[in-house]
């Protein structure tokens, strides 16, 4: 006779966190309804909705990259203080008396030069992931401060990007599709690539990878590029919707993708998880932070809340690698 926790296993298996998603969906409904006017609840809303789609767009962003790298069994720290230093060198190109134009590939190649540094420590130089995007992390968060000087970097004309984060398309923001073009693309090089399936080998056994040709080194390179790259893309978003940027952007930004990652099915040992797990996981977040907000609770509660869900992201990890290598 199956035990509950198989059952709960092949529960999961087949379909990942998304029964977790709608019940915290429907939970939220029910307890906003005392909340709300003629008994109709504010959180289940086609404006909160999109709401929801919204502010997970950018944790989803990160969460993407951070996907790759966690595949390779690796960790990437520093995708919030890249975010920052993307967002301000953006917004000072963005200036008049700079290079407006230039802006938005600016905030995306930034990015993507932090990335290669993480990658080029990783690939070539051996450094333990944890201690290098520790490292990049702490000096990037200052170079942001410094490149800001201390201050915010304002610019209340740029019609250049303003789209990224106030825009919409067919009255759906900008800033969920370009979430989605990244999903969209990131599955696609997971799943229908040679890369993706390097990508997988690497993280599930990095020494067997190298044995049957892979050139491990590029794929460490290329999945810690890609980090940077969406981080820079995130630091656009983030800098486009709010009309700045300065030193203190994407503070903590780092543990809600991780946790995104890790609650969507993708084990920090590397070679198991999804992209659309991820996605999944980046919801999760978004609806918790979106229903504790309409209740009313403070954010120091938040925060205990999304630790709470990082440990258990944590645990839920541990229990399905340890069930993984029972069978």
């Amino acid at each position: 006779m199956p035990s509950p926790t198989h059952g709960v296993h092949a529960l999961t298996r087949r379909f990942g966190m998304l029964p977790v998603l709608v019940a915290l969906y429907l939970g939220f409904y029910l307890l906003t309804l005392p909340l709300s006017e003629h008994g109709a609840s504010h959180f289940l809303t086609l404006d909160n909705t999109l709401n929801i789609l919204r502010q997970t767009a950018i944790n989803l962003v990160l969460a993407s990259g951070m996907t790759f790298v966690i595949l390779t069994a690796g960790i990437d720290l520093s995708v919030g203080s890249m975010l920052a230093v993307s967002a301000v060198l953006g917004m000072l190109t963005s200036l008049p008396a700079h290079y407006p134009a230039l802006a938005l590939p600016v905030f995306v190649l930034a990015g993507l030069a932090m990335g290669l540094m993480n990658g080029a420590m990783v690939a070539f130089l051996g450094i333990n992931p944890f201690v290098a995007t520790l490292g990049t992390m702490t000096a990037l968060r200052g170079a942001a401060y410094l490149l800001a000087d201390g201050t915010t970097v304002l610019n209340n004309d740029i019609p250049s990007f303003e789209w990224v984060g106030n825009g919409s398309l067919l009255a759906i923001p900008w800033l969920v599709w370009l979430a989605a073009g990244v999903v969209l693309a990131s599955w696609f090089i997971l799943t229908r690539t040679i890369l993706g399936l390097h990508i997988y080998a690497v993280g599930g056994n990095a020494q067997a990878a190298r044995l049957t040709g892979i050139r491990v080194g590029l794929v460490l390179l290329f999945v810690y590029a890609i980090s940077g790259l969406f981080a820079g893309l995130a630091g656009a978003m983030s800098a486009s919707r709010l009309y700045g940027a300065n030193g203190h952007w994407g503070t903590g930004y780092e543990l809600d993708a991780i946790a995104a990652v890790v609650l969507g099915g993708t084990s920090l040992a590397g070679g198991i998880g999804s992209i659309w797990g991820t996605a999944i996981g980046a919801l999760i977040i978004g609806v918790m932070n979106n229903g504790l907000t309409i209740m009313g609770v403070s954010s120091f509660w938040q925060y205990v809340a999304k630790g709470i869900v990082i440990v258990l992201a944590v645990i839920l990890d541990k229990w399905r690698q340890q069930h993984h290598d029972r069978h």
